[in-house]
Parts: structure tokens; C-alpha cells; sequence
């Protein structure tokens, strides 16, 4: 989402040797007016899941509901944890059967299937789209441009943390729809761990 009259954000993930990262910037703007400096857009879904999403903040925490909902449902049913894969093609289907009244977000799922790392990307209308690295929202241009000149395959979590902070730092200084801190939501095989940096 970008520009006047929609919301704006920066988020993104990328794999990294031990597992993945999903980060955002704190502030919810609506065209150019700030409507909040504190707002979430990383959210643990499972120990091994996570989500990060752009867009309206009210339809984000709609597809955070379904997602940990849903999740909990299968493990009950299954006895075993869904897998990453399998949540972001759950999500896709939320989203196609609403392309009517779409929610407006970009999404991101990322974590692990049956121990290999995955990071989805999901539009309005249930796309499905699979990378190594992923950027949407507001200042995703900018973000997309320092991922492709920086990433590389099998970086360790100092390498791929460095790189994540450098791009949301990149694309908060050009983007005024996104900013006031970064959050980090890191996932790994035996666990998921969560940070702020200030900006």
C-alpha cells in the first residue's frame, strides 16, 4: 500500500542459514497523517510461524486472528503443529474468498515446513508468491532495491540481522509512511524470539 489515501508501512522478510527473519517499522500513517507511533505489524503465530503484513491495521489484526485461530485448530486436530507452507496457502484461500470486500493488506508468512525455511508473499486477493527475501508496503521499493544489491544465501543470523536493519533504516529515510523503530521477529528451528530498535 503506498501513496495518498492508503496505509503505509515497511515490512519484509528474508531467510537466513538458521532460519528467518520478519521485521516492520512501528508507525501507522494513513496518507500523510500519522495515525499512530506505536503500532505492531510482526505477530507470532506458532513458535515456528510468524507473519508480518502492511496495509490497514484493522484488517491485519482480522488475518492475525484467522491465522492463530486456525493454527490452534490444527494442532488440536492433528496433534501436530501446521507448518508454514501450509498457513500461508490457509491465508490465501481467507483472502481469495473475500475479494469481494478485500482486506487491504500485503503479507508476509514466514517459518519453517517440516525443517526447511520458507518466506510467502500474499496480496489483497490471496496471491502466493515464494522467496528467498521478501519486502511489501509503502517503502517496499526501497527496500527491495538494498535487499537485491545485499542478500546472500546462507548468511548467518549477525549477517542477515545487519542486512534487515540497514534495509527498513534505508527505506524509513526516504519513506514517509513508514518509521518510528523497527520491530524483529526471529524464527529458528527450536524457537522464536522477538526485538525493538529504536530509530
Amino acid at each position: 500500500m503506498s501513496e495518498f489515501g492508503f496505509p503505509g508501512a515497511t515490512a519484509l522478510g528474508l531467510i537466513y542459514k538458521d532460519g528467518v527473519i520478519l521485521a516492520a517499522d512501528r508507525r501507522a500513517s494513513y496518507g500523510t497523517f500519522v495515525l499512530s507511533k506505536n503500532a505492531r505489524k510482526t505477530f507470532k503465530i506458532t513458535d515456528r510461524i510468524g507473519l508480518v503484513s502492511a496495509g490497514l491495521i484493522s484488517d491485519m489484526q482480522t488475518i492475525v486472528r484467522e491465522a492463530r485461530y486456525n493454527a490452534n485448530m490444527f494442532k488440536l486436530h492433528a496433534n501436530r503443529e501446521m507448518n508454514a507452507r501450509a498457513l500461508a496457502k490457509f491465508m490465501s484461500n481467507v483472502l481469495f474468498s473475500s475479494r469481494a470486500a478485500p482486506l487491504i493488506t500485503q503479507t508476509i508468512v514466514g517459518g519453517f515446513d517440516k525443517g526447511e525455511k520458507s518466506v510467502t508473499i500474499l496480496d489483497a486477493l490471496g496471491s502466493l508468491v515464494e522467496d528467498q527475501y521478501a519486502a511489501v508496503g509503502s517503502g517496499s521499493e526501497l527496500a527491495l532495491g538494498v535487499l537485491e544489491a545485499n542478500y546472500k544465501k546462507d548468511m548467518t543470523y549477525e549477517e542477515a540481522k545487519e542486512l534487515v536493519v540497514k534495509t527498513v533504516k534505508a527505506a524509513l529515510a526516504r519513506d514517509s509512511a513508514s518509521g518510528n523503530g523497527i520491530d524483529l521477529l526471529v524464527i529458528t528451528q527450536d524457537k522464536s524470539s522477538e526485538e525493538f530498535i529504536p530509530i
